[in-house]
């Protein structure tokens, strides 16, 4: 299988910001006010198992070092992508009962938090830390309203990614990248012809939602795509249905129990070898590593085909709630998370890349170096359903169409309900 992974030039991190939080009325924030006192730092995520649970503890270690006085409660909650999490979070904080801190992705996922007034301004601690000289200002502005600052960085992770099984690949006699969606199904025609079930692995609606983004992102390439979350691109146009169609004929490679399976499962199909292909953001790397896979024997990964030279970006972030119990112990997690040990603790377990610039590339494996390298130098889009793209409420109202579209598969019918959705939520 052949692989770009070229050594990585010195790290030049810039962002293209593709999605701007505008138009929103942010209530005041207050401090703890009226907070219980404890020593216990709740924080809320939904990172439970592999690479992302890898990940957390590795952070966790290092706060527990930094700040033996405080015990660390994980209130994680499963579900990729943080599906339920977010609904056992928004009941949380409208009944006043928020942790001490909770994972949001940079971008459109904070404008609802924000204009519901359910997060602190962290301005100062970014001056306090220096975090405005080492993350890139593309990110902060993904943080930022109305020049207020809303979360703290933990990483940078690209979504846009192929993983695969070289062995399946081998036996099917396919040896090169495809470059486009059409080249990518022929290769699945062929898999197909040799015996393969499922070509494609995939899962529950948000992973779907999560396919869909790199079809479009390929078949409109990156400036068009960034324009169906600012107005620009208009969802009903034939390019988005080409899209659409593309997406569908993917689908019929997949697998059967897609809607009852979470990404873990998808990705294993792939590693037992019932599937070839699998579509999910590089913390499957972090994943394989966790399981003792090695990269080119047990799997190999690739640009979705059509969107090599794209990185399609998310960031985890933490933030500090309204009213958040142990206000100072919440504020010590967020150093932690911005700190430069607390970033290599997690990012190296979990396969995504440091939002500081000052991170040394030899620290992190190869697909992180090659990874860092694109950051530096690649288009950067925002993910749709990691919160970059858009709001919850769009998010949502995507989800619910592309879970509808799974069983009725009628393009004009989703392309319709995603052109509603754009006219409800942008701007």
């Amino acid at each position: 299988m052949r692989l770009s992974l070229s050594a990585p030039s010195p790290r030049r991190m810039s962002l293209i910001a593709g999605a701007v939080v505008t138009g929103l009325v942010v209530a005041a924030c207050g401090g703890g006010g009226g907070a219980k006192e404890t020593k216990n730092v709740e924080v809320f995520s939904w990172w439970t198992e592999g690479g992302e649970k890898a990940g957390l503890d590795g952070l966790v270690t290092t706060f527990k070092k930094e700040n033996p006085d405080y015990k660390f409660v994980n209130a994680a909650v499963a579900g990729g992508a943080g599906a339920n999490a977010k609904n056992v979070l928004a009941s949380r904080l409208q009944s006043g009962d928020p942790p001490s801190s909770f994972q949001a992705h940079a971008g459109g996922e904070l404008a609802d938090y924000i204009k519901a007034g359910q997060l602190q301004d962290l301005t100062s601690l970014f001056e306090e830390e220096g975090w405005n000289d080492v993350f890139p200002k593309g990110v902060v502005d993904l943080l930022t309203h109305e020049g207020k600052i809303y979360s703290v960085p933990a990483n940078v992770h690209r979504g846009n990614l192929v993983w695969a099984n070289p062995d399946v690949l081998k036996k099917a006699g396919i040896s090169e990248v495809p470059d486009s969606i059409d080249a990518w199904i022929a290769d699945m025609k062929k898999l197909k012809a040799k015996g393969v079930k499922t070509p494609l692995a995939v899962a529950t609606d948000w992973t779907q939602v999560h396919l869909l983004e790199t079809v479009l992102i390929a078949d409109l390439g990156p400036e068009a795509y960034s324009g169906l979350w600012n107005g620009e691109t208009d969802w009903t146009s034939s390019e988005v249905t080409t899209a659409l169609n593309h997406y569908k004929t993917l689908l019929s490679f997949t697998n059967t129990d897609r809607s009852g399976i979470d990404w873990p499962d998808a990705v294993k199909y792939v590693t037992d070898g019932r599937a070839a292909y699998n579509v999910m953001g590089d913390w499957t790397a972090g994943s394989f590593k966790d399981q003792g896979l090695e990269q080119d024997r047990d799997w190999v990964w690739f640009p979705v085909p059509g969107t090599d030279g794209v990185f399609d970006f998310l960031a985890d972030s933490f933030t500090l709630p309204v009213g958040a119990p142990n206000e100072a112990g919440a504020k010590a997690w967020l150093k932690t998370v911005g700190s430069a040990e607390g970033q290599q603790a997690f990012n190296t377990k979990k396969g995504s890349i440091p939002v500081r610039t000052d991170a040394e590339a030899a620290d992190y494996d190869a697909y992180q170096q090659a990874a860092m390298e694109a950051f530096g130098k690649d288009a950067i889009v925002p993910s749709l359903a990691h919160g970059a793209a858009a709001s919850v409420g769009w998010l949502t109202d995507v989800t619910s169409a592309v879970g509808e579209f799974g069983s009725g598969q009628d393009v004009a019918k989703l392309q319709q309900a995603l052109a509603d959705a754009a006219d409800k939520h942008a701007g």
